[in-house]
């Protein structure tokens, strides 16, 4: 048996016997790559290790982001100073609505689960967890404080897949977002380049399911940005603000900062960021 995990392609062999090994190496030396060969038990705490700690990191910003926003400083500048540090480097310090996907959920639980069954209590990965729902939390605060209420009002969603170029919505911050508005009271309508299948799949007819950013702007209230694809860098926002309704200035959620929020404002927009 073996075990690969990793990033680009590094690859950790779980590995029982000598015979093995020269078989996995022969089989993946056309790869190239960086190679850890240990035991099954190693070889599985890489993987869950890995992924738990680019989790920590993300969550990590995420915090500092909150910080930034209670001592007025701007999250995506923190981040460039610490990202220059190379012991730190600048990748997973994207602060936003969180992490999504199957890895880092499925892999930072299990090392929860797997540290309590051997007595641990790895608090610092609950807390990694904690960060990562509450950011979907504070991101629909921010909505219903743009508005003053959620009651009746119509929402924009601006992606679902929890990243993108993938219809992959395991884990995505969009289904904890869009619940979270429902539950306060506002219709749902939503837009995603790859993922409205999947979508339909979760939401049924609870939410109107766009097929473009035209579309989910028409008389909505406030659009939510959730997933940053390219699509929506270069939307055209005057044609947006045109279709919308809902205060003079119209209202942008950015939850990926992928905006610069003095162009917003001099854009004739009400725009809020994570941690600037």
């Amino acid at each position: 048996m073996y075990t690969l995990s990793g990033c680009h392609w590094d690859i950790a062999l779980g590995l029982h016997s000598p015979h093995a090994r020269e078989i996995m190496e022969q089989l993946l030396g056309p790869l190239k790559a960086p190679m850890v060969v240990a035991d099954f038990s190693t070889a599985e705490l890489i993987k869950y290790s890995s992924n738990a700690f680019l989790a920590m990191k993300v969550s990590y910003i995420n915090a500092v982001a909150n910080i930034c926003e209670l001592f007025g400083a701007d999250v995506t500048v923190v981040a460039k100073g610490m990202g220059a540090d190379p012991r730190i480097g600048n990748r997973f310090l994207s602060a936003g609505v969180g992490y999504g996907g199957a890895c880092f959920r499925k892999d930072v639980s299990a090392f929860i689960k797997m540290s309590e069954n051997l007595g641990y209590d790895f608090h610092l990965l609950s807390q990694v967890q904690e960060i990562n729902h509450n950011q979907r939390v504070r991101l629909v605060e921010k909505v219903k404080h743009a508005l003053g209420t959620l009651e009746g009002k119509r929402i924009g969603i601006l992606g679902l897949a929890y990243k993108p170029n993938t219809d992959d919505m395991r884990g995505a911050p969009s289904i904890d977002v869009i619940n979270l508005l429902m539950e306060e009271g506002a219709g749902i309508k939503a837009y995603d380049p790859a993922a409205l299948d999947t979508a339909r799949g979760i939401f049924g007819n609870t939410v109107d399911l766009c097929t473009s950013t035209q579309q989910v702007a028409k008389d909505v209230d406030a659009l939510v940005l959730i997933t940053e694809w390219d699509e929506f860098r270069n939307m055209d926002l005057d044609q947006l603000k045109g279709l919308m309704s809902g205060p003079v200035l119209p209202i942008l959620v950015d939850g990926r900062n992928i905006f610069d929020p003095q162009f917003m404002a001099d854009s004739g927009w009400h725009y809020y960021g994570i941690g600037r």
